[in-house]
């Protein structure tokens, strides 16, 4: 069971497919059992096979759970119309993102009028080198907070992230006291990000935030109180 669900995940972080003899590299597993787990996907519908590049994917049934698990949450019925309005209001696009472990996990998006979100549902972010991260981290429980803060590998997207364990401590105490939190080509080259808590009776279900072209409005925290009010 383990090892089928580890063959799924890996469908999911490698959008273009995988062959069998890439799995068996990727996780360790001897070729003929990653080939017998990738076709019991396939005859299960959680994954498709193309017989052309001899790769396979994530199948539609993987899409029918997740919308199963979405509809509960509320993603749809409360999430979506609220980032529409800040769209509107920013002219930017907005992201949805939720706690996943020790990720920062992309449950929707809504284009701005310019520019793409740069990130798309069902993507898994770093907690150190995104705003959304940072604040899930300075809001997560006390507990939980502490071991990622023990835990987290710091891989750097570019050479402004953030490779600092103190520095990341500092910088999430100040999102805790904080409403808003921002970072600068930490994730991606060229730009920026603004990124509000999304709250609940029982804390921080979230965050919401918009991606930003370095170039597009340095004067990004003025926006803070539309984050806030959004949020």
């Amino acid at each position: 069971m383990v090892k089928a669900l580890d063959a799924l995940a890996l469908l999911g972080e490698h959008p273009d497919g995988v062959t069998a003899a890439q799995m068996a590299r990727k996780t360790s597993h001897p070729f003929s059992t990653c080939y017998r787990l990738l076709n019991t996907l396939v005859s299960t519908g959680f994954a498709r096979y193309d017989a052309q590049d001899k790769r396979y994917h994530l199948g539609l049934r993987v899409f029918q759970l997740a919308h199963t698990v979405a509809a509960p949450q509320g993603f749809e019925s409360s999430a979506v119309p609220v980032l529409q309005r800040l769209t509107e209001r920013t002219r930017e696009s907005s992201v949805l993102h939720v706690p996943d472990g020790d990720r920062a996990l992309t449950v929707r998006t809504e284009d701005g009028p310019q520019f793409r979100a740069t990130t798309d549902p069902g993507d898994r972010a770093a907690l150190h080198s995104t705003a959304s991260g940072k604040i899930l981290l300075a809001l997560s429980e006390p507990a939980a907070r502490e071991q990622l803060l023990r835990d987290i590998e710091f891989e750097p997207r570019t050479a402004h992230s953030l490779t600092d364990r103190d520095e990341l401590a500092r910088q999430v105490v100040t999102a805790r006291e904080g409403v808003w939190t921002s970072q600068s080509e930490e994730n991606d080259l060229g730009m920026v990000a603004i990124t509000a808590p999304v709250r609940a009776a029982a804390g921080c279900r979230g965050t919401c935030g918009s991606p930003v072209p370095q170039h597009g409005d340095p004067a990004r925290g003025a926006r803070s109180p539309t984050y806030r009010r959004h949020a």
